[in-house]
């Protein structure tokens, strides 16, 4: 059996978690993360814990880049966020650009949902999963949806 990937859409007040199945075909959204004034870098117990429970061997976290390609506040914090999680767990770590995600996901959820009420949390579980997609099609040598 195959171990899963566990794709990360770092935010400074909510972090969304997604996941692949065991062979690393499709992302599904997981949970939402709200961050603590407390936390440092961000949730790595939180995640560390979901790496154990899961059997994950790789933990892709999304890399807020700004449009023209320059690193943005948010994406030094993702990486802090990656390098703080690699002192605790022994699996692959790997940024990820996840430009755009978060519209996409916001465009999703409005077209789908009857009530139009913006469900933040959600936003971030969805972003989560499409990036993950992502970077498991590519992964697999497939089309990318958003980079490149």
């Amino acid at each position: 059996m195959n171990k899963r990937v566990l794709g990360i859409d770092f935010g400074l007040r909510r972090v969304g978690v997604a996941m692949s199945d065991p062979l690393r075909m499709f992302a599904t959204r997981l949970l939402t993360i709200e961050r603590r004034r407390d936390d440092g870098a961000g949730p790595v117990s939180e995640i560390a814990e979901l790496v154990s429970t899961h059997d994950i061997d790789t933990v892709v976290v999304g890399l807020p880049v700004r449009t023209d390609g320059r690193e943005s506040e948010i994406a030094m914090a993702a990486e802090e966020f990656a390098k703080a999680l690699a002192e605790v767990i022994t699996c692959r770590i790997e940024m990820h650009d996840e430009r755009y995600t978060s519209i996409l996901a916001s465009r999703i959820i409005l077209d789908t949902q009857k009530k139009k009420k913006r469900d933040k949390p959600l936003v971030d579980r969805v972003a989560a999963e499409i990036m993950l997609q992502d970077w498991l099609d590519k992964e697999r040598g497939g089309l990318a949806a958003f980079t490149e």
